[in-house]
């Protein structure tokens, strides 16, 4: 395919996934939390003593933010990306209940102003994800983007669900693979040589939740966040 071919085949793939996605029921999303949650928990236990970049879930993304609760009681640091200007690397900064949110694309939240830190572990949800370790976002490379230039890059771990899983995005020079890949049925590694292996598991535990001990406004309805410039 010519780029131009790859580009249209790319958007019209995200639009299906996404609209599947979107139509996911409540009670399988929620299976498919706990189960990521558990999974995230068992294979990257050191996660609870660094610096945890996260996105704000968009559209029924996995949601890591029942997940982050646990880990900031562990003395995890959280951090969400925010977008300077277009077309430029993102920034990372600290976030945790009770820090300013403003608007940003898609309208989903970021903090303005809180202090800048160096992520050691990106949780980064994906539209699509291949055999090779490449994903599939919303189209405007920011994290491809970033994590060319980061001065020390952070252990990228996408998020997905299995239906998710395709053969091959087509890879463009500009696209970054992952290191792992995490979703509903376990994990995966990616390989230089020979792309992504699934790590078998042995089942799963739910963590615990701890949505009942964290402030109101937690998960951004209460107060909404503050429209952007």
């Amino acid at each position: 395919m010519t780029p131009q071919e790859i580009q249209a085949w790319r958007k019209a793939l995200r639009q299906e996934l996404i609209e599947k996605r979107a139509a996911l029921p409540r009670d399988a999303l929620e299976e498919y939390r706990h189960r990521i949650d558990a999974h995230l928990l068992r294979a990257f236990p050191d996660l609870a003593h660094g610096v945890v970049a996260f996105c704000w879930p968009y559209r029924n993304e996995y949601d890591a933010r029942h997940l982050l609760a646990d880990l900031r009681r562990r003395g995890a640091m959280t951090a969400l990306p925010a977008i300077v200007a277009p077309r430029t690397p993102l920034v990372f900064r600290e976030w945790h209940p009770g820090v300013t949110l403003e608007a940003g694309p898609l309208g989903i939240p970021f903090p303005p102003d809180s202090p800048q830190v160096q992520p050691d572990s990106v949780l980064l949800p994906v539209v699509a994800f291949d055999a090779a370790g490449y994903r599939l976002g919303y189209g405007g490379s920011y994290f491809d983007r970033t994590l060319a230039v980061i001065e020390r890059r952070p252990r990228v771990i996408a998020i997905g669900y299995e239906f998710m899983f395709i053969e091959t995005i087509h890879p463009q020079p500009h696209d970054v693979p992952v290191d792992y890949v995490v979703t509903e049925r376990g994990i995966y590694v990616r390989r230089p040589q020979s792309g992504l292996r699934f790590l078998e598991t042995q089942g799963y535990s739910s963590p615990p939740c701890y949505a009942a001990e964290i402030a109101p406004d937690y998960f951004g309805e209460s107060p909404p966040p503050k429209p952007g410039p």
